[in-house]
């Protein structure tokens, strides 16, 4: 997301982000972390230092061919797929996975952990906008008008009648 662009194949992490992860270790409890497949999810948990589990479930959605390209890019070149596909949550013109589709995947994997205790989970931006769709029963593309910040913690808790969502975006100042 730092270049505006959709998400490119596998993007390592940036040195200051990893120095910013390092110094969250000691606010990051547990000894196992799951990760998202991508280099940066397992790079930030290494950082952290914790035992990495990847999770493939946790992946940000598939881009297809619009991978690594710029927003504005793809907005001049096919801005009827673009449009389609901010409309639709079932729409991928761009070969690749819609919001719907992955917003069913990481939904599936959250219920699927409901019983595990605390877990400290490492993602991008928009396998998170998912996981809060599912919290707050709301729509993919309502879900994706949550703002996230990098290394910005949100914490969901399991009650008996789903989830109850703690706090979004928090920033732990250094």
């Amino acid at each position: 997301m730092r270049a505006a662009c959709f998400p490119a194949a596998d993007e390592d992490a940036d040195a200051a982000s990893l120095a910013r992860a390092a110094a969250l270790a000691s606010v990051v409890a547990g000894p196992v972390a799951c990760a998202a497949p991508s280099a940066a999810a397992r790079q930030t948990v290494a950082a952290i230092g914790q035992q990495v589990r990847v999770v493939p479930a946790l992946a940000e959605a598939d881009c297809g061919r619009w991978r690594g390209l710029p927003y504005e890019q793809v907005a001049r070149e096919e801005p009827a797929g673009l449009a389609s596909w901010l409309a639709d949550p079932r729409s991928a013109p761009h070969g690749g996975e819609s919001l719907a589709a992955h917003a069913e995947r990481v939904a599936g994997w959250l219920e699927s952990v409901r019983a595990e205790p605390d877990m400290v989970v490492v993602c991008d931006a928009g396998t998170i906008r998912a996981a809060l769709g599912h919290a707050l029963e709301l729509d993919p593309l309502c879900a994706a008008r949550f703002d996230l910040a990098p290394l910005s913690f949100t914490e969901l808790t399991v009650t008996q009648d789903g989830w109850r969502l703690a706090h979004v975006n928090r920033k732990v100042l250094f």
